[in-house]
């Protein structure tokens, strides 16, 4: 794989590891663990975590009819606040309809053409961002509960040996850096643990929302690899293992990271 850009500074953090080993449940730490005292204060003080803006547009969404069906997302699911309570923290899920596990934007999307008969939100859209930090924001604090779903075995696995697989130019992979080396440092940043619990996040590098697979598009530029298009597969799997990974931690949407 190649993919030309994305330059990174390389310590001596990922050139130590050969071989990775999951973090152990009692050793895991949240990304927000990893990040200044100032932007953890940010992500948790509401009147200023940027995030919020959109988390409050995806309010509103919630409420407004749309698609062929004239129907909002409140009046098929009524209140969020109750009805979405842990939803977040249970995706990815096994879709019967596509025969395939969905994260929660996907199942925005499903709900948004199977239901309302609107179109579907294109990826990285602020709408599909706001509305899945929205529905995110209800679980806070709620644990990462992927579903005990024996249809996602095979999903999880894929996900893992994705995770495991050396990629780009740099030949590294997720593994050696986030299970490994994290805590080290790769140029002038920490490597954290790399969970999933705070996404959709507000980056203050990008000075806007994004979701994990803009972060996993990220990291694939780092080491020049070519990147899977929004919606690949490919992330859902790396989702899919990712939220078991992090079974048990504590929902943190929507996160703020440098």
């Amino acid at each position: 794989m190649r993919r030309a850009g994305g330059f990174v500074v390389l310590g001596s953090a990922c050139l130590a590891s050969l071989a990775s080993a999951e973090i152990p449940l009692d050793q895991r730490k949240s990304g927000a663990d990893f990040i200044s005292a100032a932007t953890r204060a940010m992500q948790e003080d509401d009147t200023a975590n940027p995030a919020m803006l959109s988390t409050l547009d995806g309010e509103s969404m919630w409420n407004e009819k749309a698609g062929g069906a004239q129907k909002s997302c409140g009046d098929c699911h009524g209140p969020a606040p109750k009805s979405m309570k842990g939803v977040a923290a249970r995706y990815p899920a096994y879709n019967v309809a596509r025969q395939a596990p969905v994260d929660l934007s996907g199942q925005i999307n499903a709900c948004r053409t199977d239901q309302q008969k609107a179109e579907a939100f294109k990826p990285e859209s602020a709408q599909l961002l706001a509305l899945s930090a929205y529905i995110g924001s209800q679980s806070r604090g709620l644990p990462v509960s992927p579903p005990d779903d024996a249809r996602l075995a095979s999903f999880r696995a894929r996900g893992e040996a994705l995770w495991s697989q050396r990629i780009g130019q740099l030949n590294f992979s997720c593994a050696q850096c986030h299970d490994d080396n994290w805590g080290k440092r790769l140029g002038s940043a920490l490597i954290p643990q790399a969970h999933p619990n705070a996404y959709p996040i507000y980056r203050l590098d990008w000075q806007g929302m994004g979701s994990l697979q803009r972060r996993f598009r990220n990291c694939m530029s780092g080491v020049r690899a070519e990147a899977y298009p929004y919606g690949a597969q490919e992330f859902i799997d790396l989702e899919v293992f990712l939220a078991h990974r992090a079974r048990g931690m504590p929902v943190e949407t929507p996160g703020v990271r440098p």
